[in-house]
């Protein structure tokens, strides 16, 4: 036997763990930087396809079969809805794929009086209800003058597609309440034109306040129950309600 065989082996080297952590380092770190997929984002596409198709189904039907102003309340609501639900961009992807939808069944003229106001009052008061920042007679306030702009707006575009100036129909509706009022009261006096196109206006300012104040009522106690809470009305209100939240 010779000597070299009568040695006892040496135990080989294990790897320490320090010369492992270079690669193993460099591993982690590919995975940490390793663009992933949200998992929402098929959902949000899909609620957000819903949504505009149901806010288009809504104009739709309420405007070859009217069903007086029931539907009309829910017109910017399913908009609204994206927008608490999701963020801003998802609510504008709704208005925008709702006006193209409807320019699809109904041509592009129609499709802009469901966009002005209601797809982008749909968005204002998404932003006005997220996160309960901003109180009813805010917002109610906003949707009016977008309310009372969209008036104006659909009587300029029927008015250049009829080839007629419709205000001039509405003042003539206006100055005959105007006048029948003026009888009631017993006055001989005859309205101006001035005072006439002020009460026009006060009209349309006064039927937009009041159709925002019940589209707050009905996202109120619709949204709660879907888990997307708005801000709470005035204290009047849900005590007119017998509601507590």
């Amino acid at each position: 036997m010779s000597i070299l065989n009568s040695l006892p082996d040496e135990p080989e080297e294990e790897p320490s763990p320090e010369s492992q952590t270079p690669s193993n380092h460099w591993v982690d770190k590919q995975e940490l930087t390793r663009p992933q997929l949200k998992a929402d984002t098929p959902l949000r596409m899909v609620e957000t396809a819903f949504l505009a198709s149901t806010a288009s189904l809504i104009w739709f039907i309420n405007f070859y079969f009217p069903l007086g102003p029931v539907l009309r309340i829910f017109f910017p609501v399913p908009i609204a809805l994206v927008y608490l639900r999701w963020d801003r961009r998802a609510a504008w992807m709704a208005a925008l794929t709702s006006g193209l939808l409807l320019t699809v069944l109904m041509g592009p003229a129609r499709s802009l009086l469901f966009v002005m106001p209601y797809g982008f009052m749909g968005v204002l008061l998404g932003a006005a209800w997220y996160r309960r920042r901003v109180p009813w007679m805010v917002s109610i306030t906003l949707g009016t003058l977008l309310g009372t702009l969209g008036v104006f707006f659909r009587l300029w575009l029927l008015s250049v597609l009829s080839g007629e100036d419709l205000w001039v129909y509405v003042i003539t509706q206006v100055s005959e309440f105007i006048e029948w009022v003026f009888l009631k009261l017993s006055l001989l006096t005859t309205p101006s034109v001035f005072l006439i196109q002020i009460g026009a206006i006060a009209l349309i300012i006064l039927n937009n306040f009041i159709y925002l104040f019940v589209v707050h009522l009905a996202a109120w106690l619709l949204f709660d129950r879907l888990g997307n809470p708005i801000p709470r009305p005035p204290h009047w209100v849900q005590v007119l309600m017998d509601y507590e939240g």
